[in-house]
């Protein structure tokens, strides 16, 4: 669970309603022409935005933000360093049954294509463009909250200047009630901003580093793969990936590897 996001939403909602509350009143901030304007607006511009299969993948994304899954990247390494054992005193052909048994479709994929014998550059090439296209897969998942962001506020300042308008329209006939609508055309730049920065940039942020853990182990899989292939000693196999992580990430091993 991404309690993170929980906390930050609680945080930001309480804070704001508390500093409301410190001298006005929340009836202020409550107008539901503002919220059709700045809600409605923002949903319907991302929904013409995006195609149905993006719509469509709403609620996975939703899950990944608030339940992504779960990636150690040191628990790679020590299956890619048993796999570099395996492959250096029996052969590289024996791991067909490690590969079979791999949790990881990228890890399998990527241990079929050693076992196979294939070009050494061809199968940097091939898992190299996996990665590519899953990042870019990832990224345009992730534009439907971008979006979010950018037009959220636009919305807003939408709303802030059609109240600015009919409160002009009417400025003659009733000067007395010119402040009152000047808050009322200001309450949807406030939703458009707390609609951007609350929601919308924190669930791209969640999507964002869920993607990060993924590429990040890919990369372990296509490096140590590639040492496999090369014959590396399974020592410094385990050596080249942790310059990989950072150092409060990294494991200490007792045994030692050969």
């Amino acid at each position: 669970m991404n309690i993170t996001i929980i906390i930050g939403w609680v945080l930001a909602f309480g804070l704001t309603v508390f500093g409301i509350m410190n001298g006005g009143q929340i009836s202020n901030f409550i107008d539901p022409a503002s919220i059709m304007i700045t809600v409605g607006g923002t949903f319907g511009g991302l929904i013409a935005s995006f195609p149905i299969s993006t719509l469509k993948s709403l609620p996975t994304l939703f899950k990944i933000a608030f339940l992504p899954p779960k990636y150690n990247p040191q628990k790679y390494i020590d299956e890619i360093v048993e796999y570099a054992r395996v492959a250096r005193s029996q052969g590289i052909l024996t791991l067909e049954d490690s590969a079979n048994k791999a949790k990881d479709p990228f890890m399998k994929k990527s241990l079929l294509l050693l076992v196979d014998a294939n070009d050494t550059e061809k199968i940097r090439e091939m898992l190299e463009e996996a990665i590519s296209f899953t990042d870019e897969r990832h990224a345009n998942n992730r534009a439907f909250f971008e979006k979010g962001v950018a037009l959220a506020p636009a919305f807003g300042m939408l709303g802030t200047l059609v109240g600015l308008i009919n409160m002009l329209a009417v400025m003659n006939e009733n000067p007395e009630g010119l402040g009152q609508s000047m808050a009322t055309a200001l309450v949807t730049t406030f939703y458009g901003s707390l609609l951007a920065n609350v929601i919308f940039a924190p669930l791209d942020s969640a999507l964002k580093s869920a993607n990060d853990d993924e590429i990040l182990c890919m990369q372990i899989i296509c490096q140590g793969s590639m040492a496999i292939a090369a014959g590396f000693n399974p020592a410094l196999i385990r050596e080249k990936l942790e310059f990989m992580l950072a150092d409060k990430d990294i494991k200490k091993e007792e045994k030692s590897e050969g």
